[in-house]
């Protein structure tokens, strides 16, 4: 493999039902600080069916270039032609880093891609920045320059490994929603297309879908709250979260929860941050409850603005948080729910 062939950056646009999935616009934000720091370009790869007028909004979030593989074998989801589709991407234009996003979708697509390519995948980063390998000079050991230094939490989150991929290309990684910042959209930006299609030949490995059923959220995406009320293990009980959700309806936000909450059955799958749950970067988030382990802090320390209410004062939430509050939650928390009806309602009089 010869690595100086292999250069750009390129992400996976992922989109369903002709609509471009956000984490697409977040690794194409990360995408154009590595592309700096690399002097080269970002390239957005998108694979569907009549999904040709979608380019331009790539464009918009930072997009120098699109790839559009447009086939009617790629109208929904399946494992084989968008492996297909990406991995004959890569061998025709050869990046040197690729980007998927660590999706339902990217963690099936992503491992099958890089293992077609022959190359390795570090899975659910939450860090990626151009650096040296090693990391630290070592007597007689090259040291590799402007390489993708990709950093996740391993062993359940009690310790961070970064991870390098010096001697194949492309570099590529999964990435963790939320955890990548878009950039603000280029208003009018056109997109530079190129088509591409490596041809299907459907076999007994294509899937055939029969029906999809789409579910019907009740809840709000925690990703997209702008504040949230997160509870934890000292909460109590799954009655006392209508403490929070109070507390939550008056500040107009969304209740969330940690990884105990979830494993006791309190609160559904979908409410809870961490790391085995969903990254949020809200304008507020309270942590009522929360001792602060890393695993939880790992989806939440990107918030603007931390509260932390917890009757320990030694816990480790209040080493991430703006505003901290030691005492009971039970008497803190309505408490301040009374207040801020009461400050709402003065403002409206």
């Amino acid at each position: 493999m010869n690595l100086e062939e292999y250069k750009g950056v390129y992400v996976f646009a992922q989109q369903v039902d002709n609509e471009i999935s956000g984490i697409a616009f977040e690794l194409l934000g990360k995408a154009k600080d590595l592309a700096k720091d690399l002097n080269t370009d970002v390239t957005a790869v998108l694979l569907g069916s009549g999904v040709k007028e979608l380019a331009d909004q790539l464009a918009e979030y930072g997009a120098d270039k699109v790839i559009v593989v447009d086939d009617p074998e790629l109208k929904d989801y399946r494992t084989e032609p968008y492996a297909h589709a990406l991995s004959s991407v890569i061998n025709k234009y050869k990046p040197e880093i690729m980007l998927v996003g660590a999706t339902a979708i990217g963690r099936d697509l992503g491992p099958r891609v890089s293992a077609r390519v022959a190359t390795g995948l570090t899975a659910d980063c939450t860090v990626l920045e151009i650096g040296d390998f090693p990391l630290q000079a070592v007597p007689g050991q090259e040291q590799l320059h402007n390489q993708l230094l990709m950093t996740r939490p391993a062993f359940g989150g009690n310790t961070i490994a970064t991870i390098a991929c010096p001697y194949n290309r492309p570099q590529m990684a999964t990435v963790r929603a939320g955890v990548m910042q878009k950039i603000d959209p280029i208003k009018g930006a056109k997109a530079n297309v190129e088509e591409f299609n490596p041809g299907f030949t459907p076999d007994n490995k294509y899937v055939e879908i029969l029906d999809i059923v789409k579910s019907v959220a009740e809840t709000v995406d925690i990703m997209d709250a702008k504040i949230l009320v997160s509870g934890g293990r000292g909460v109590g009980s799954p009655e006392n979260f209508k403490i929070l959700e109070d507390l939550a309806e008056v500040l107009g936000g969304t209740v969330s929860c940690s990884r105990a909450v979830v494993d006791s059955g309190w609160k559904p799958k979908d409410l809870q941050v961490g790391q085995t749950g969903k990254t949020v970067r809200p304008n507020v988030y309270f942590a009522i409850g929360i001792s602060g382990a890393i695993q939880h802090v790992a989806g939440m320390e990107e918030s603007d603005i931390i509260v932390a209410i917890n009757k320990d004062a030694d816990a480790p939430i209040f080493d991430v948080a703006d505003y901290g509050v030691v005492g009971d939650l039970n008497k803190i928390v309505p408490k301040l729910t009374e207040a801020l009806k009461a400050e709402i309602a003065a403002a409206k009089a």
